[in-house]
């Protein structure tokens, strides 16, 4: 297929959170990389424990508990799952400090070590050498 480009991307919490919600904070390109049947699109389980530690913090309001609420969106999105492995965490944990969020620094970790793209609107991880998209 020409003109075709097939990628494989990991979420960013709040990319998943804009799609879900049909927020125009979701660039036109993102939203087209995400529903674009070529490509594969990740949630990591870091994004559900985000999820839900800002839900329980009640710093983030959701139509239904996460344990609901993620695991129907994902299918909704037609999204997949994608492990965190052993060695993410440990890159994860390796990196310089520009971000301290941890949760994304598990992202980044994943993004590298799987070599994934991520969408991700954040710009304190434009520093790391990671494939960003949006």
């Amino acid at each position: 297929m020409a003109g075709r480009f097939f990628l494989k991307a990991l979420l960013d919490t709040c990319t998943f959170l804009w799609l879900v919600r049909g927020d125009e904070a979701l660039t036109a390109r993102a939203r087209e990389v995400i529903t674009d049947s070529a490509n594969e699109i990740y949630l990591s389980p870091v994004s559900a424990w985000e999820i839900g530690v800002k839900y329980s913090l009640g710093k983030l309001s959701l139509p239904t508990e996460p344990s609901i609420f993620v695991p129907r969106e994902t299918r909704r999105h037609r999204l997949h799952s994608w492990p965190l492995q052993e060695a993410a965490a440990l890159v994860a944990s390796g990196l310089p400090q520009h971000h301290k969020d941890p949760f994304d620094r598990l992202l980044i970790g994943q993004a590298l070590v799987d070599g994934l793209t991520l969408l991700t609107p954040d710009p304190l991880i434009k520093p790391y050498a990671v494939t960003i998209l949006w």
